[in-house]
């Protein structure tokens, strides 16, 4: 699986190089700034990339609007944005449209090396990985009905959106998977979405329900 990164700090930079490819993925390439970084996706059709929110020059949107870029030349392109903090207009930008394919991790998520490639690989998938601590404030933004939730939905719903199936969510939570699908049925009522219980199209409502209502 091939991977292009942009990343600015070389220490970083070589500690992601060694972590991808202590685990079978191929870095394409490393680029330090926006411009370089859509160069190299252009050259090399990466399977994922990894993007850092803030790159040179001036260290604010760069990173978000290359991704963002990326994905517009070449539709479908997964994306794994990085930031040291949570910046809830990046996230917002980033899952805007159709969230497939799509990351938003704090930095220090890739210290918990099984985490960050289990993430990595889901987008490289297609699939959603979106940090608790993102995922926390995307909900902290959004009023009724998301506040008609009960608590426990509040957790299924912020489990959903990180992108984790049934299963998973009822191991985490130690309910039952039956428990599990009737707390979705719940939350799709409650945010007059579609009652559709099935993998990744689930999420995907959840996302663009969490973007529209911003």
């Amino acid at each position: 699986m091939r991977v292009v990164i942009a990343e600015d700090n070389v220490l970083l930079s070589s500690g992601l190089e060694l972590l991808l490819r202590t685990n079978g993925f191929e870095v394409s390439a490393i680029a330090t700034d926006a411009h370089r970084f859509l160069t190299a996706v252009d050259e090399h059709r990466p399977d994922v990339t990894i993007v850092d929110v803030r790159l040179p020059p001036s260290f604010r949107d760069e990173g978000i609007r290359a991704a963002l870029e990326a994905r517009r030349r070449h539709p479908g392109l997964p994306v794994l944005v990085l930031s040291q903090y949570v910046e809830h207009a990046y996230a917002t930008r980033l899952l805007a449209g159709t969230p497939r394919g799509v990351g938003y991790l704090l930095k220090d998520r890739v210290s918990r090396v099984s985490e960050f490639v289990d993430a990595l690989r889901r987008v490289a998938e297609g699939g959603t990985a979106l940090d608790p601590e993102v995922v926390a404030q995307l909900l902290a933004h959004r009023g009724d009905p998301v506040a008609t939730l009960t608590r426990r939905e509040r957790e299924i719903l912020a489990l959903m959106a990180q992108g984790h199936d049934n299963t998973t969510i009822a191991s985490r939570l130690v309910i039952t998977d039956n428990a599990v699908h009737k707390h979705i049925g719940n939350i799709f009522a409650k945010l007059g979405l579609a009652p559709d219980d099935s993998g990744h199209r689930r999420v995907l409502a959840v996302l663009a329900y969490l973007d529209s209502t911003g």
